[in-house]
């Protein structure tokens, strides 16, 4: 089962968004991100804002179909020390934005929820993922609220099939010529979500608690959404993997975005 209380992921992004800012005023916009090579601080930083500035340019303008470009007016700082009140700037508009739109409107969207409110979940999780990051650059633990890792990786794996046009690798998830299964579990929750990779294609199962996999991987749901993100390798003593090996590394060879 996979069943939980809704999340109000308007609220949650402020509350992302505030942190993040509060690691990085302040801090060296130099400093490598070893999660995320080739990424300065600062990188990281108008990674996660212009994505957010984007996602709030949809909401505003309820799109019903794919943009033909991703050109928004980021207005950026003219300091590297402004980047910090930029994304909390970024944060405050989403808001304002969110307060505004009817989260059940549909609209286009690259994922499996055709609904404005899609953008507002992904925009939850952009923000998370990368406030670990700030905090791995930083020498900081993380700390990742159960209820919203679990509905993390639900987000993730429902979405991942659609994933293909901006992460190739995605179209990789087959069945090696027959339906196999891949289970997650979350050591401190009931949830679970059964991965069925067919020939044609993969996503995830409704109610598949009674079916047998042919691999399973297992951990706490933070644990597990770090798992998913790639800011946990799976040899980390706090997850379990068990079955099939070959499916396992070609799951995560391929299911990165």
């Amino acid at each position: 089962m996979n069943t939980a209380e809704p999340l109000d992921h308007r609220t949650a992004v402020a509350t992302e968004s505030a942190r993040f800012a509060g690691l990085v005023k302040g801090a060296d916009p130099a400093l490598a991100v070893p999660t995320c090579p080739g990424w300065t601080l600062v990188d990281l930083v108008k990674h996660t804002g212009g994505a957010q500035r984007m996602f709030t340019a949809l909401l505003r303008a309820r799109v019903q179909e794919r943009p033909k470009s991703r050109d928004v007016d980021l207005r950026l700082p003219e300091r590297a020390d402004g980047y910090a009140d930029w994304l909390a700037a970024g944060a405050a508009e989403a808001e304002q934005v969110f307060a505004s739109t009817d989260l059940d409107a549909p609209m286009w969207v690259w994922g499996a929820d055709g609904h404005a409110r899609f953008w507002v979940r992904r925009m939850l999780f952009e923000t998370l993922v990368h406030r670990v990051d700030a905090e791995r650059t930083l020498g900081l633990d993380s700390a990742i609220d159960q209820a919203l890792a679990r509905d993390g990786v639900d987000e993730f794996l429902v979405n991942l099939p659609f994933a293909t046009f901006f992460a190739p690798k995605v179209a990789n998830l087959r069945g090696a010529g027959a339906v196999q299964h891949l289970r997650f579990a979350c050591a401190d929750t009931d949830a679970e979500w059964l991965v069925q990779l067919r020939p044609d294609g993969f996503g995830v199962v409704p109610d598949g608690a009674g079916t047998a996999a042919d691999a399973t991987v297992r951990g706490t749901a933070a644990d597990l959404l770090l798992l998913v993100y790639g800011r946990l390798d799976r040899s980390a003593g706090s997850v379990e993997t068990s079955g099939d090996a070959e499916l396992l590394d070609r799951w995560f060879a391929n299911s990165e975005f």
